[in-house]
């Protein structure tokens, strides 16, 4: 039996943790003992259904209460997850069942799991000859004993966070998911009698399917777990149930801090506790210093140590972590030089008012090297920004494409992150920005995080709806343009108000004036399912000239 499956289900045989959800409304807790009394049932199900080791299974549902059995019952019969992409309002749904065929083919999917709210999609699937079998009916099966599993059996597939039309799977291993729980749990010191895990993260997300759902049921860890749209709907119910259940561990993306700073401001003072939270990862997507210094300020008269507040750095090839910061170490920023930075690709420490601040992301986590190249495959010394390559047994064989296996690791095991970063002299991550991202101007490496931060400055722009667009269409060198979202997109005066501040904003900001900004509405800037800017999926926002 793999490390990873032995050990969750010895947890399940002792443990007294579980996992709460139905917050707000019907909260409902179960012991990890319990989701494995039902998750047996499942897979006797899954098992009547021919379903068994190495066979691939999607899952479609949006409730926690009901992915965790699931997910535990395919891996009971040696088979591998992947949540498939989630269907939204605006959905076309005809388009994502398409995508969705794609997806399964590519994967040789036996079958999807479907549960709530997505039960109506069904038809859809079958009609395209896909084997659907729902929760309900799972959860009537048989139970079994679980089959045999090796530590090199493929345990998540987990899709990239790229176009649904070309799709691409991390393939994770029993062996990837072992080590990598232990390297986040050895990093944060984390107590399994004493911590409590708190997230609303999407479960198709590598930080929401790993950090907050495997690795608890794993080691038997308390956690509760509400849904993204419970947490869209009231924003503050996620620091309310963070001082409901006294939660030491959280995450989100940098736009859900920007969001909840929002949020505490304006609630009244002893609206929520916030005194109990020890780490409140900031991943996913590029960390603002700006909102973990509005959150710090924000959560103060709740209780907050903004100690806690901890910018980190993963990604799906990894399993989750690449780097987190010691206990208590709070948000520490490296100020460099922007010339330096932008021109020699070196990040030299600065004092100057107009120095860069960024946020570093702690080290590298246990079982895991890091080294930053250049562009003949040169490795860089301390302080030098090229392409982040890592290596480790939690990295990724590879991929599941439409082509079929692709390698991700070069013949010494390295994985090229396709990030630009540094480390600093004590071994903390800097990641600047993505590779394919980069504007080159005048010979300036300019990152469009940088333009999107500034953009986002201004009165009147969405809180992370702000992206900048490398353009080239003839011209001798790179420009950019820059499209933001507003709520006051059919005020003609606000508009060119935007629009003339977006400008002053981000010259100001980088040195280089956008050829272009486009101020549009709500919902218009292509983001993946997981919430982060298509910035490849943009250029169309930007009107030729």
């Amino acid at each position: 039996m793999s490390r990873f499956t032995d050990e969750m289900f010895a947890t399940a045989q002792t443990t007294t943790k579980g996992l709460v959800t139905g917050e707000p409304d019907t909260p409902r807790r179960q012991t990890w003992g319990e989701i494995h009394t039902i998750a047996r049932s499942m897979a006797g199900a899954l098992a009547d259904a021919g379903i068994g080791h190495g066979d691939a299974i999607g899952v479609l549902a949006g409730e926690p209460v009901d992915i965790a059995p699931a997910c535990q019952a395919t891996w009971m019969r040696g088979g591998s997850v992947t949540m498939l992409h989630q269907p939204t309002p605006r959905t076309d749904l005809e388009m994502w069942a398409r995508d969705t065929e794609t997806i399964i083919d590519m994967i040789s999917a036996k079958a999807v799991v479907l549960g709530a709210p997505f039960d109506a999609a069904a038809p859809l699937l079958e009609e395209r000859g896909i084997r659907v079998v729902t929760i309900d009916e799972l959860q009537a099966g048989s139970p079994i004993e679980p089959v045999e599993t090796a530590e090199t059996d493929i345990v998540l597939q987990q899709l990239t966070s790229g176009s649904t039309g070309t799709p691409k799977a991390v393939r994770i291993t029993h062996e990837n998911f072992y080590i990598n729980a232990y390297a986040m749990i050895d990093r944060i010191k984390f107590v399994i009698d004493d911590d409590v895990m708190v997230s609303w993260l999407p479960l198709f997300h590598d930080m929401g399917m790993v950090g907050f759902l495997s690795v608890p049921m794993q080691v038997g860890a308390e956690v509760v777990s509400v849904t993204p749209m419970d947490f869209l709907r009231r924003p503050l119910l996620w620091a309310e149930l963070m001082g409901k259940y006294r939660g030491t561990v959280t995450a989100a993306p940098n736009f859900a801090y920007s969001l909840l700073a929002r949020r505490l401001r304006q609630a009244e003072d002893g609206a929520v506790d916030l005194s109990s939270a020890r780490y409140m990862w900031n991943g996913a997507e590029p960390v603002d210093p700006d909102t973990m210094e509005a959150l710090a300020e924000a959560g103060a008269r709740f209780g907050l140590d903004p100690s806690a507040l901890a910018p980190t750095y993963g990604m799906a090839e990894t399993t989750l972590a690449v780097s987190i910061p010691d206990p208590a170490k709070g948000m520490v920023l490296d100020l460099v030089d922007p010339d330096f930075l932008e021109a020699m690709q070196r990040a030299v420490p600065s004092n100057k008012p107009n120095a860069r601040r960024l946020a570093t992301l702690g080290k590298l986590v246990p079982n895991l090297e890091g080294r930053v190249v250049d562009t003949d495959g040169q490795v860089l010394p301390d302080r030098g920004v090229g392409v982040l390559q890592v290596r480790g047994a939690a990295v990724t064989p590879g991929y599941i494409t439409l082509d079929g296996k692709k390698g991700a690791q070069d013949d010494d095991g390295w994985l090229d992150t396709g990030d630009v970063g540094y480390f600093t002299e004590e071994g903390l991550v800097v990641v600047c920005g993505r590779v394919k991202d980069v504007i080159i101007m005048g010979g300036r490496n300019i990152y469009p995080t940088d333009i999107e931060r500034a953009a986002g400055s201004v009165a009147g722009v969405r809180p992370g709806n702000a992206v900048a667009i490398r353009l080239n269409a003839g011209q001798k060198r790179e420009s950019f343009g820059v499209a933001v979202e507003t709520n006051n997109f059919e005020d003609h005066d606000e508009v060119k108000r935007i629009e003339r501040e977006v400008v002053h904003a981000v010259f100001s900001e980088v040195g280089a004036r956008p050829r272009t900004v486009a101020v549009l509405g709500p919902g218009s800037i292509p983001k993946t399912s997981s919430g982060k800017l298509r910035r490849n999926s943009s250029s169309a926002l930007i009107p030729p000239r």
